[in-house]
């Protein structure tokens, strides 16, 4: 885990390829964010797998600036300007997200779209075991994590004024059309025969019942900035696969972490949550409904094995962007590498919701 650390966190210098023009992005910082002044650095975080991040640093203040990849980009993907607006309206209600102080929507400048928002500063976990601190403060540490996604989830998006930011209603329908769409169209990336089988499976098992809430899409703990010293959540970073969506969808891509071997992504499978302090996945559901107000969660299963297959399809895209010369973080190819595994994973979460 360690070496996942040391390649994912931080900054480095540019890799090749992504460079910027730091003359206009200058004069571009001038003329739009308040109380700018140069002279410009620049770095680049090594984490993050489809928008390259760079680190702005000035004498008396660093900001971090996101971009779209260079090279072809798939229709409706590594939409900047959606981020920033979420981010924008998650801030005037008072969830903890990074202030934005600037979209560019001329490609002209540094050769894509862009924004730049404030750097927080705290702690990011790339382990979901979150090695190094007590027991209690582990347990603390998840209970804010569901306590902020819980908080997310009864955002009033409406009030926030995020009403047109997706289509309320048959989300599971609409995303199973995406990803599925998306990983056929995806040629060069190859087939697979547990996608496949959950392309068919899914869209014929979807439970009843509606509801609509502003949803992450990625919310895993390294997404997450904590305070220094507390256990409290400072800001929610990576918003691109954010919508309008259904909250229980939403929850069930986090949690999902008790499931998902810790090679893959953050996850805890394979660990004894009692040993590690914290609830196991039962009691964190529960804990998440109570927060919402809600009885249970009968989807729950499905919920599950949809996010594990729209994961195993987000992997699916690295790969192909690999092969295509235009993925924008050093660690993508080892994505590449565990995608069989994910699929393969994708498919028994279907089993375990009653898939035969």
């Amino acid at each position: 885990m360690s070496a996942l650390v040391d390649a994912n966190s931080g900054t480095a210098a540019v890799r090749p390829g992504y460079e910027l023009d730091l003359g206009a992005l200058d004069l571009w910082m001038r003329a739009n964010v308040a109380d700018y002044a140069g002279p410009l650095g620049l770095e680049q975080f090594k984490g993050g797998q489809s928008n390259p991040t760079y680190k702005l640093i000035t004498p008396g203040k660093t900001y971090v600036l996101r971009k779209q990849p260079p090279g072809p980009l798939l229709k409706g993907a590594h939409a900047l300007d959606r981020e920033a607006r979420v981010l924008t309206g998650l801030a005037h209600a008072g969830f903890p997200v990074a202030a934005v102080y600037g979209l560019c929507s001329d490609p002209a400048i540094i050769g894509t779209i862009f924004y730049v928002m404030d750097m927080v500063e705290g702690r990011i976990f790339w382990d979901a075991a979150v090695p190094g601190v007590s027991t209690a403060e582990r347990s603390a540490l998840f209970d804010a994590m569901n306590a902020t996604i819980a908080d997310l989830h009864s955002v009033d998006h409406v009030a926030a004024g995020l009403a047109d930011y997706g289509r309320p209603g048959n989300y599971f329908e609409r995303q199973i059309a995406r990803w599925s769409r998306q990983y056929a169209e995806d040629a060069e990336a190859g087939r697979d025969p547990y996608m496949d089988r959950l392309v068919e499976w899914l869209p014929l098992h979807i439970p009843p019942g509606e509801e609509t809430s502003i949803v992450h899409g990625d919310f895993r703990i390294d997404n997450l900035i904590f305070h220094p010293t507390q256990p409290r959540v400072l800001a929610v970073l990576d918003w691109e696969l954010s919508t309008l969506g259904h909250p229980g969808a939403d929850f069930a891509y986090h949690a999902m972490m008790y499931r998902m071997p810790p090679h893959i992504v953050a996850g805890l499978g394979g660990r004894d949550p009692a040993s590690l302090g914290i609830a196991d996945e039962e009691a964190y559901l529960a804990a998440y409904c109570r927060r919402r107000g809600l009885a249970d969660m009968p989807g729950y299963d499905f919920y599950i094995a949809f996010n594990f297959f729209r994961l195993a399809a987000i992997f699916h895209g690295i790969k192909g962007r690999v092969i295509r010369g235009n993925a924008s973080s050093a660690q993508a190819r080892e994505r590449v590498v565990v995608l069989p595994e994910l699929m393969r994973l994708a498919w028994q979460q279907a089993e375990k919701a009653g898939a035969r």
